[in-house]
């Protein structure tokens, strides 16, 4: 039976560019570096992100895998998304865009399904930052449109 989400992995030609996103946007901590050695495909680093947990209702953090090689051909809308609190929208924004990431425009919102930052990396991986939950979101398609969205 499926206890939840072991990992994710990402290709990316330059594993020193990924780490710069992983830890400036999402916080990352560098938990393994191959170095040269190659174990798997080719070279990788390991990180967690989000907090270790500190009771036993916490997270656990989300371990993320990058990995050298080419970057995807073209950008489409698969992407992986982070929660995120309201208040740390715009820091997040702001370190997005010092690293010189492109920002996409979100798709349009019906309030009360939360805020949401797009960017892509450099091999057309995208990601999102967003602020609500899956349950706001239901909460909210359940009541209807309303002239305010």
């Amino acid at each position: 039976m499926i206890r939840g989400l072991s990992h994710m992995t990402f290709i990316v030609q330059n594993l020193d560019r990924m780490q710069a996103i992983l830890t400036t946007v999402l916080g990352a901590r560098k938990v393994y570096d191959s170095g040269e050695e190659t174990f798997s495909l080719s070279r990788e680093r390991f990180f967690l992100i989000g907090e270790e947990p500190g009771d036993a209702d916490a997270p656990a953090p989300i371990w993320v895998a990058i990995m050298e090689g080419e970057s995807l051909p073209s950008r489409t809308y698969n992407h992986v998304a982070f929660k995120i609190a309201e208040a740390d929208y715009a820091t997040l924004l702001g370190r997005i865009r010092a690293l010189g990431l492109e920002v996409r425009e979100g798709r349009s919102r019906v309030a009360g399904e939360g805020w949401s930052i797009y960017f892509h990396d450099h091999d057309n991986h995208l990601f999102e930052l967003h602020t609500g939950t899956l349950g706001e979101r239901l909460q909210r398609y359940a009541s209807g449109r309303s002239d305010d969205s």
